[in-house]
Parts: C-alpha cells; sequence; structure tokens
C-alpha cells in the first residue's frame, strides 16, 4: 500500500503506552473500527492485496480475535466464507492444534477441519508483531486442509523481527 493511505489510517490507530505489559506500545485500532468510511476503506484496501489474478479466495481464515472483525467484512465484501482460527479451549470440533513459541510463554491454536477438496484461503488478522501467532495459523490451516494463497494484516510493526520466509501484506507499515 501507499504511504500516503497508511498515514491516512495511522490518524485512527492510537499507541498505548505499557499495555498490556510495561514497554510494550500497543497499536489500538479500535477508532479505525469505530469510523465507518475508515473501517470500509481499510478493509476494500486490504481485500486488494490479494493477487489481482485471483477474484477471492473461498474463505477468509480469522484469527483470534481482532481477526474475525476482518475476515468476516472482508467475506461480506470480496465474498467466501469465514473460517475461525481459535484458542485452545474455544473452538467445539476442532480436531487441528498447532503450538507455538511467545516472548512469555507457549500458546496454542485450533480449527475445525476443511470438509472440501481444494479450498482456498487467505489469513487474517489485525496486527503482525513478531509473527509468530500467523505462523502457526499458517500450519495449522495446511494441517486442515486449506490451500494458503495470502496471508493479510491491516497493521505490521516491521521494527519486530520476523522470520525471514514470512510474506504477509498490509495496508499499514510501522517501520
Amino acid at each position: 500500500m501507499s504511504d500516503e493511505l497508511g498515514k491516512e489510517y495511522k490518524e485512527y490507530i492510537t499507541e498505548v503506552a505499557d499495555f498490556p505489559k510495561p514497554g510494550v506500545g500497543f497499536k489500538d485500532i479500535s477508532p479505525l473500527l469505530a469510523d465507518e468510511q475508515t473501517f470500509r476503506s481499510a478493509i476494500v484496501d486490504m481485500g486488494m492485496c490479494v493477487d489481482a489474478g485471483y477474484n477471492c479466495p473461498d474463505y477468509w481464515i480469522g484469527i483470534d480475535s481482532r481477526g474475525f472483525i476482518f475476515a468476516s467484512a472482508l467475506a461480506v465484501y470480496f465474498g467466501g466464507g469465514v473460517v475461525c482460527v481459535r484458542k485452545k479451549g474455544k473452538l467445539p470440533n476442532a480436531s487441528c492444534s498447532e503450538s507455538y513459541s511467545l516472548e512469555y510463554g507457549t500458546a496454542t491454536l485450533e480449527m475445525q477441519p476443511s470438509n472440501h477438496d481444494d479450498t482456498t484461503a487467505v489469513i487474517i488478522d489485525d496486527v503482525l508483531a513478531t509473527g509468530g501467532t500467523m505462523v502457526a495459523a499458517s500450519k495449522l490451516a495446511f494441517q486442515a486442509g486449506y490451500d494458503v494463497v495470502g496471508k493479510i494484516v491491516l497493521v505490521d510493526l516491521k521494527f519486530i523481527p520476523k522470520p525471514d520466509d514470512l510474506n504477509v501484506d498490509s495496508v499499514v507499515v510501522y517501520e
């Protein structure tokens, strides 16, 4: 996305110092979500990140919890269904799971398996920090039978190191 567009969205993203713990600057997207026109514009721009040669995926996979908001809006606007990746123990009939490391421990994500062959999906989340959740969601989606054709976030915190092979499109970048 263009720097100008990112600057416009940044006006609706506030930073909350020392949240959720001292030294962390939390990017609060609540003001962006609350502004109807800005939220709609962000959804369109996120959807445009999908390869132009590909109409839309069969599914938008939203990562717990704010990824659900974006995946749902993308599905309504561009078409396709929504699949949820949830924290362990929050999704019935979740037979696929993937554990991963966090800065302060480990976590596990779960999802239900695909009931269809050759289903394409784009993984969606709000903010990309270390990339651990996105990598785990990608492995989980593969395990569940989805062909992941893209990964999109609203905000990419580029100043936080990520795996070199993690390719994620974003609308807003913080260097």
